[in-house]
């Protein structure tokens, strides 16, 4: 998400800067060229705006462009958009030369304002903080649907942007930490839980770390063959056991549940009796609170070191949840 984010904020500094350049060397004196210019900044300035306020409303969770579909929400938002643009042509066209003047400087320092802006959101979300909302039921009762949290992305050290690359890993991942991650899929055309999940931050707790050995019998975990004991924060329905008719040998298991593709041979028996598989080095087991009903890595395996953003720190909305989170 803040990949995003830092990539709209370089675009309006491009911008800005390609136009002041123009200006300086008196490339857009007709009235057209300055009727166009006027118009692709407000295109583009709103076209920000609008990716900005929605990324803010979702905490994150969604990418205004590409996740939420054509609504007829945002069409009547591409529209209102694309027409204050043409009018925005119409208007600057008709400006005189004395007239252009403070129109170019208040365009051009809204364009600082927001790339600006941009750019301190991204370095923000990038080493320390980010918003997240959460989805789904899979971490009730100790997360709940429309919780906003904020996640803290230092406390296992920090990425350099665009690469995997970490330094100053203050704390270690530990069984029990509630961790933000992005979804380990491969590919785009990769499905699990039911529909594609590329690109999708998940949330869950962590159960094993690399190297242990996991399996789950009727419904109760196992880690290294000890029952790992309730801790007060799982929640079971009281509903069917399921188990499964098929079987495979334990190396092909464990291969098909390390690609990710073991829930399309088991589906939903693997809630209730799954493994053993053991976790392999550099990534992590992680379910749900809500065990009955979580798509976790039971169902699409285990989570890669480097997919893991931070640690859930507090829930600041609504008003009265606001709490740390453990």
């Amino acid at each position: 998400m803040e990949q995003r984010l830092f990539v709209a904020a370089c675009i309006m500094y491009i911008f800005s800067w390609i136009s002041k350049k123009m200006f300086a060397k008196k490339r857009l004196e007709t009235g057209n060229k300055f009727g166009f210019w006027h118009a692709s900044f407000l295109l583009l300035i709103l076209s920000c705006a609008y990716y900005i306020l929605n990324f803010i409303m979702s905490s994150g969770a969604e990418n205004p462009f590409i996740n939420q579909g054509f609504s007829v929400k945002k069409i009547i938002y591409f529209v209102v958009i694309l027409a204050l643009s043409i009018y925005g042509f119409f208007a600057a066209k008709k400006k005189t030369e004395e007239q252009r003047a403070p129109l170019i400087k208040a365009d051009l320092e809204w364009a600082n304002t927001v790339y600006f802006a941009g750019f301190v959101a991204s370095i923000v979300m990038f080493f320390f903080v980010q918003a997240f909302k959460i989805p789904s039921a899979s971490m009730q009762d100790t997360l709940l649907i429309g919780d906003h949290l904020f996640v803290n992305k230092a406390a296992y050290g920090f990425r350099i942007p665009f690469t995997q690359i970490r330094f100053l890993e203050f704390n270690e991942i530990k069984k029990g930490d509630i961790i933000v991650f992005s979804f380990p899929a491969d590919s785009k055309d990769q499905i699990n839980c039911g529909g594609y999940q590329y690109g999708r931050d998940y949330v869950k707790r962590v159960v094993a770390l690399p190297g242990e050995k996991v399996e789950v019998k009727n419904a109760k975990l196992y880690v290294n063959d000890q029952e790992v004991a309730n801790q007060g924060f799982e929640r079971y329905e009281d509903v069917k056991r399921l188990e499964s008719d098929k079987y495979f040998q334990p190396s092909l298991y464990q291969k098909l549940w390390e690609n990710r593709i073991l829930e399309h041979e088991l589906g939903l028996s693997l809630r209730d009796n799954f493994g053993p598989v053991v976790v392999p080095q550099g990534q992590y087991f992680a379910m749900g609170d809500n065990r009955d009903n979580s798509c976790d890595s039971r169902f699409w395996g285990p989570v890669p070191r480097k997919n893991i953003k931070g640690t859930v720190w507090f829930i600041h909305w609504p008003l009265k949840r606001i709490r740390l989170v453990k």
